[in-house]
């Protein structure tokens, strides 16, 4: 056992078995080392081995050899025991292997018969077994490709609904796959690359739809104008029978209505079925947007975004490039003031917008709202406002800033049958009206300028009846004198005042124009008419006639021909009131009507007229005294009156009787003005201080040539004046002539100051200055004259009266 401990083993019984056929018990061993007997402690080494003693291994091993002794001679015995019973097996065996091996040939035998009679068997058996595998298989794959054949089915319309760009249905194709079919199959390869695949294929349906999108807002922008332009005309057309109703039912302003220029009848009923008849033509023709833009791509991408759940994106993504859309429209071109084309086109695009929007708002759902479009038109309006206005005063040419008032009126109209508000387009209005009246004064001031520079100033003449009606239909004249005249005859004004009258009507007319379709009562509109036209009146008339009066080339005749034109004009202002109130039916005794402010400019120019014609009158009589050539030292006069003097009486003779058509207190006041006027020169002549010396021989040819002015003036010639009026105008040079000419220094100088004076006209200033003169001649004339006494005394006379003069003059300066 080398000397290790084994522990002890059954003993196995003999081959042949236990005798007696009962199971074999091995004998049990007390001794055993390893496996003690219950309840003894024999055969065991002592536990003394264990103890801490000299040579206790010893010990130990001496004991444990004893224990091994005693199992050798235990097996001993027990193979001697049963060594007869292992014998008697063997023996057996080897009488019973003859019969096994003819048991075994004949099983050999028995098993190659029954082999080769079960092969056919078998085979039938495995092509049965293979049968069946195949049909359960069979089953097996019909069941799973009913199960897959839906999705497929299904996924393969999907592709058909992408190639056919059927977006939405796709959509909703993945949504059922999702859903209901790829559950089923969801352990399959190929639907797990149908479901990755699906994430793709949203995200091209979104691109494409997106691109779609972008392509219907290049569209729309492209076709605005299209829009717009049919929605104003459809808008327009609407209007224009509305108001063709209106006026069957209802004549707006009176029996005579302002149409095109002029005042035609009222239209009768075969006129309003005619409009009826052509109002249903043009419904037959009338485009909606729907026609002329597809949204087709808005609903699918709209839907497309709903079912992605995606739908803030998309509202989000079309609001802003709208909004960037909006602005360019709303960005005006720079000439775009220059033709009515340009403001057309800048109408139309924005109206194609908003009526594309409020389709939007309509037909959808949450795309856009009210509160977004309202603030997006409110945004659009303060820019085409800040545009109009802007653009508009580069306008110079009425009849473009009346096609404007017309394309905003239409594109209001237009905007406001969508719902939008359009209060401040018509304000705009308003201020557009002072604009187009300051173009209307603008034009007809020249209209105005060209009547004035064409016309003869002379009397109209007539020579038959036919030429006095024509002059009649354009200017409301009445003078019963005159149609009492036989022919030919001459109207008292000229050409320029039917032809000013006409155009004043004409002015009315355009004015009324722009006030059409404002949406502003009958009141209103007399008011304005009546408002412009005195600014006509006041200002642009009045303008041209003082221009006119002043320029140089228009002399005495021409200003008395203009002061009797703006007389009959003056008189025409009540007949414009009157054509005014045909036209608005606003009757003039209505309280806060405007008055026409005729009479005050027609004054105006007639006062300016008559200074004129003072001013020009003196300036001819200028003309006329600067030729005169006095001999201031001459001893005698001529004996008759200066040539220069008389060329002058006989212009002024000619000059008033022109007058005889003024007024007569202009007449008058023209001759008193003339005649002072050459009373103030011949006297300024006289005291020039140039003049250093005088002969009393040239007094009294300067004597002869005013005794020929109070002549002239005792002619009357202007008729009107009382007595010796005109007279007067030279009585300061006739006194003080009369003064030197009778040399009555005496009685001058004792009732100086007195009322009763008869040089009470004579300034001692005056007569001292012209003393001076007198006196130095006679000192040059008379070199001897101091030898002889009574020009001595005369010398003394005159420095005893200068000396009393200047005393006077001296006396006059201190009171002053």
């Amino acid at each position: 056992m080398n000397g290790s401990c084994r522990r002890s083993r059954a003993p196995t019984p003999p081959a042949w078995g236990p005798p007696s056929g009962k199971a074999f018990i091995p004998p049990r061993t007390s001794n055993c080392l390893c496996r003690p007997v219950v309840g003894s402690r024999a055969g065991w080494p002592d536990r003394s081995v264990y103890d801490d003693q000299p040579n206790a291994h010893k010990k130990f091993m001496e004991k444990l050899d004893a224990c091994i002794r005693n199992h050798d001679k235990e097996i001993e015995k027990m193979c001697n025991f049963h060594h007869q019973g292992f014998v008697d097996a063997i023996t057996e065996l080897l009488k019973v292997r003859t019969d096994a091996e003819k048991l075994k040939v004949q099983v050999t035998d028995t098993n190659r018969r029954l082999q080769d009679a079960g092969k056919e068997v078998l085979v039938q058996t495995d092509n049965i077994i293979r049968c069946r595998i195949q049909q359960r298989n069979i089953t097996t794959v019909v069941e799973k490709l009913q199960l897959c054949l839906p999705v497929l089915e299904m996924y393969s319309k999907l592709k058909e609904q992408m190639s056919a760009k059927r977006y939405y249905s796709a959509l909703k194709t993945m949504e059922q796959l999702e859903n209901v079919y790829f559950p089923r199959v969801s352990q399959y390869r190929f639907c797990q690359l149908m479901i990755e695949n699906l994430p793709k294929l949203r995200e091209d349906i979104k691109e494409i739809s997106m691109s779609d999108l972008k392509d219907f807002l290049e569209s729309i922008r492209k076709h605005s104008d299209k829009i717009g332009e049919t929605a104003m005309k459809q808008a327009q057309q609407q209007k224009t029978f509305s108001v063709a109703l209106s006026k069957q039912n209802n004549v707006k302003f009176g029996k005579k209505m302002y149409i095109n220029g002029r005042i035609p009848e009222e239209r009768n009923e075969i006129e309003l079925k005619h409009a009826f008849e052509e109002e249903d033509e043009n419904e037959e023709e009338v485009l909606t947007v729907q026609d002329l833009v597809d949204f087709s791509p808005v609903y699918r991408c709209l839907h497309i975004y709903s079912v992605l759940g995606d739908e803030e994106t998309f509202e989000n993504y079309y609001r802003k490039q709208r909004k960037k859309q909006a602005r360019l429209v709303l960005q005006p071109q720079s000439n775009m003031h220059e033709t009515v084309d340009g403001y057309r086109r800048y109408f139309t695009q924005i109206v194609g917008f908003f009526v594309v929007e409020d389709h939007i708002l309509h037909v959808t759902q949450g795309l856009v709202t009210r509160a977004y479009t309202d603030e997006l038109w409110n945004m659009a309006l303060s820019k085409i406002i800040a545009v109009l206005r802007a653009h508009s005063s580069y306008c110079t040419d009425p009849d473009l800033v009346l096609e404007l008032k017309n394309l905003i009126v239409i594109f209001a109209d237009t905007l406001q049958g969508y719902g939008f508000p359009v209060n401040r387009l018509f304000d705009l209005l308003f201020e557009i009206r002072d604009q187009y009246n300051e173009t209307l004064l603008k034009k007809w001031a020249g209209v105005f300028r060209d009547i004035f520079e064409e016309d003869n100033y002379s009397p109209i003449p007539v020579v038959n009846e036919e030429e006095y009606k024509i002059v009649i239909s354009k200017f409301p004249f009445q003078d019963p004198d005159l149609e009492k005249q036989s022919f030919p005859k001459k109207f008292p004004m000229s050409q320029s005042v039917p032809r000013i009258y006409t155009q004043v009507k004409e002015f009315i007319y355009a004015s009324l124009k722009f006030s059409e379709s404002l949406h502003r009562s009958s009141t209103e509109i007399d008011d304005m008419l009546r408002k412009s036209t005195n600014l006509l009146l006041t200002r642009t008339l009045n303008s041209c006639l003082l221009n006119l009066i002043r320029k140089p080339h228009i002399g005495l005749t021409e200003l008395v021909q203009i002061i009797i034109n703006t007389t009959h004009l003056e008189q025409a202002c009540k007949y414009l009131e009157d054509f005014i109130t045909n036209i608005t039916n606003i009757s003039q005794e209505t309280v806060h009507t405007t008055r026409l402010y005729g009479l005050s400019t027609f004054k105006d120019a007639r006062h300016a007229a008559e200074g004129e014609i003072y001013t020009k009158l003196n300036q001819k009589i200028d003309e006329f005294v600067q030729l005169a050539d006095y001999d201031w030292t001459m001893s005698e006069p001529d004996g008759r009156a200066s040539g220069y003097l008389m060329d002058l009486i006989n212009f002024l003779r000619s000059i008033f009787q022109v007058f005889t058509h003024l007024p007569g207190k202009v007449a008058q006041t023209a001759c008193m003005s003339a005649c002072q006027h050459l009373s103030t020169s011949l006297m300024q002549m006289l005291l020039d201080s140039e003049l250093k010396q005088i002969s009393m021989g040239a007094v009294q040819q300067f004597n002869l040539d005013v005794i020929q002015c109070e002549l002239f003036a005792s002619s009357e010639p202007v008729p009107g004046f009382q007595g010796d009026t005109l007279q007067l105008a030279f009585i300061d040079l006739r006194q003080l002539l009369d003064l030197f000419m009778v040399w009555d220094w005496s009685t001058y100088l004792a009732d100086y100051g007195q009322p009763a004076s008869k040089y009470l006209r004579v300034n001692p200033n005056t007569a001292l200055t012209l003393l001076e003169k007198v006196k130095d001649t006679n000192k040059k004339n008379n070199i001897f004259a101091q030898f002889r006494k009574n020009d001595r005394d005369k010398q003394k006379l005159i420095e005893t009266v200068m000396k009393q003069l200047r005393s006077l003059v001296n006396g006059m300066s201190h009171h002053t």
